[in-house]
């Protein structure tokens, strides 16, 4: 399992495209080729820009399709972050990846 505590990398709000393609080639990406279970912590995170949490999944839900979602879980989101998270998760299945 590869936890990744998201406060640390980008501070109270996650907005920086950038920083989430950053997160998703160097850590998400490489576990879930490993196979491992992917948690993304959001503990201290206030919120985040759909931009972001585009940038930081949909290469991979492209690339596994959406069952990868079973390898990757979110804890320590508010609603607000969980609200946005199921809104791109969602456009990700409707437009086929």
């Amino acid at each position: 399992m590869k936890e990744i505590t998201l406060k640390r990398l980008v501070g109270d709000f996650a907005e920086n495209k950038d920083l989430a393609k950053e997160i998703r080639i160097k850590n998400i990406l490489p576990s879930l080729e490993k196979r491992e279970i992917v948690v993304l912590n959001f503990a201290g995170v206030g919120g985040a820009t759909q931009s972001f949490i585009h940038a930081l999944l949909s290469e991979a839900i492209r690339k596994h399709g959406a069952d990868i979602l079973d390898k990757i879980k979110f804890k320590n989101c508010n609603e607000t972050i969980k609200k946005i998270i199921t809104i791109v998760v969602e456009y990700m299945q409707e437009s086929g990846f």
